[in-house]
């Protein structure tokens, strides 16, 4: 049997970790913690755990919206933004000693999100 990338990076309280850590990034980042004014963190946290558990092919509790319908209403979002997340969560991976092949194989899976979250 394979194991998950959920479980290769320790499950449920490594994705709590890198979620919890990553947003603390994401919000003290002045050229992207706008898109959050109006967002319930506490609430933003649990999707966002849910939303990675399911795609890293751990447990499937995920109920929110697709990708795309999520960000429709962000005006103004752009590759700079997608890049400035994308960046903290390499960043966040990598201050949690996730070994390089697992965040190489997060970060493919995070690019590959790119055109759904800017609805292209």
């Amino acid at each position: 049997m394979t194991t998950s990338l959920y479980e290769k990076i320790g499950g449920e309280a490594a994705v709590d970790a890198a979620v919890d850590l990553f947003y603390r990034k994401v919000l003290a980042d002045s050229s992207i913690n706008h898109f959050f004014d109006d967002v319930n963190m506490d609430e933003q946290r649990g999707k966002q755990k849910a939303f990675l558990a399911m795609v890293f092919g751990g447990p499937n509790g995920y109920t929110g919206k697709d990708l795309r319908s999520a960000h429709a209403s962000l005006d103004g979002l752009d590759d700079s933004h997608f890049d400035a997340v994308a960046g903290h969560l390499q960043a966040t991976l990598d201050e949690l000693g996730v070994s390089g092949d697992l965040v190489q194989e997060v970060m493919s899976i995070a690019g590959g999100t790119r055109d759904d979250v800017l609805n292209r």
